[in-house]
């Protein structure tokens, strides 16, 4: 059982804790063509597991924005907030998981690309925040995913060695930097990573569709 011997789960957020990628495809397209331009068939891949400031340095570059790193992240925020804490929801499944590590005094953290505003936002809104000792986003590292930076971060501020942790995530650039932890790594199912699923597979120890699985193993009541 992929929970034998953790003793601390750590969560990805967007694609993974909550169902918000959809979100971020739609807010790439309206920034991008509120400016006169396309959004590239390849863009969700190559900023793939970047932080929220190399995002910004990536799109900055890429599109030669006139704005700066800080007023592009500024513009960002204001899109997303309001959707962060009104249309955003969890994963299926995750409410219950998350009572159930609790309940078996399992440590649990959050590691994510995404910038700390936002992250708030969300935890707030879903309440979610009394389940987690730390939470970690990649501007707090050297290297976003699929650096293993984020991941050792919050391992060790949990105090817990990587061996003993196991890491959800959805991308697999997120796999990646779990692995290069040391960790064990499930893979979830996400609408917008669908046709990296094999890869996913691969990459991962586990792979699930939603969260009620892994309780169904383990005889949970949900």
């Amino acid at each position: 059982m992929m929970l034998n011997g953790k003793k601390a789960v750590i969560f990805d957020l967007d694609g993974t804790l909550v169902d918000s990628m959809w979100m971020w495809k739609s807010i790439d397209e309206e920034f991008l063509g509120l400016r006169g331009l396309s959004c590239p068939d390849d863009l969700q891949r190559e900023i793939e597991g970047m932080s929220f400031s190399e995002t910004a340095f990536y799109f900055k570059e890429r599109f030669k924005l006139e704005e700066s790193l800080d007023e592009i992240k500024e513009i960002w925020i204001g899109m997303s907030i309001e959707k962060y804490r009104n249309e955003v929801t969890l994963k299926p499944g995750a409410s219950d998981f998350l009572n159930y590590i609790q309940r078996q005094g399992i440590k649990a953290g959050i590691a994510t690309s995404n910038g700390r505003q936002m992250v708030d936002a969300v935890i707030d809104s879903l309440k979610i925040g009394q389940y987690f000792q730390i939470v970690a986003t990649s501007c707090e590292v050297a290297a976003g995913k699929p650096a293993p930076d984020i991941y050792l971060k919050v391992a060790g501020d949990l105090l817990v060695p990587p061996s003993h942790c196991l890491v959800f995530e959805d991308i697999p650039a997120g796999i990646i930097a779990g692995k290069r932890a040391g960790m064990t790594v499930c893979a979830i199912d996400d609408a917008s990573s669908k046709e990296l699923e094999l890869e996913k597979r691969e990459l991962a120890d586990y792979f699930i569709t939603d969260y009620h699985q892994i309780l169904n193993r383990n005889g949970a009541n949900q």
